[in-house]
């Protein structure tokens, strides 16, 4: 498995880890973004992190029937670790405003489903995606990331396997600290479009 400083390199390395002042999707501020596309178009170097991923996965969980991931950023990720894991994989698609399973995606009653992202602020996109879960009397059986970005904040309520946890501190529009207020701020996320 790669080290927490290998992991830092990997995302540095690929430009995924951006500093500046940028407004998430959550709509907090921060000095620092993790585009996890810039990752995701450099295969060799995501699929380091993702074998690792998928390794933590293997430790911790016993059976898995499906993975779920949402779209747009979670589908390579959860692609990659259903390939290495040997799990079917689907995606969930945002039509008005909420996922839904398109493209003949099912998930079957009883089944043990992990759900897999790129990067976890939140937690909405997952908690999003586990409503799909819930509604056909499945079971999440956790979460996982290639970076947990939460600094423990998100509403999910099970353990999150992330190949790195990065503490970025996150701040109100009326609490900028003063590195910030000054710089142009910017919407990198997909919900800000």
């Amino acid at each position: 498995m790669l080290s927490y400083k290998e992991s830092l390199k990997i995302l540095k390395e690929t430009n995924a880890l951006l500093e500046g002042h940028f407004v998430l999707s959550s709509g907090l501020h921060s000095d620092t973004y993790l585009q996890c596309a810039k990752l995701l178009s450099q295969p060799n170097k995501a699929k380091e992190l993702c074998i690792s991923l998928a390794e933590k996965i293997k430790k911790q969980f016993k059976k898995i029937d499906l993975i779920l991931s949402p779209a747009i950023g979670g589908i390579v990720i959860g692609y990659e670790i259903g390939r290495v894991l040997g799990i079917e994989t689907i995606f969930a698609e945002r039509v008005n405003n909420s996922f839904t399973l398109r493209r003949g995606f099912n998930i079957k009653e009883n089944q043990k489903v992990l759900i897999v992202e790129d990067v976890i602020t939140t937690g909405k996109s997952s908690l999003e995606c586990s409503n799909l879960v819930k509604k056909v009397h499945s079971e999440i059986i956790g979460y996982a990331c290639i970076v947990d970005r939460s600094n423990g904040k998100s509403e999910i309520d099970k353990k999150i396997i992330s190949q790195i946890e990065i503490k970025i501190p996150t701040y109100t529009k009326d609490n900028l600290p003063k590195h910030l207020i000054d710089k142009k701020a910017i919407k990198p996320g997909s919900r800000n479009l």
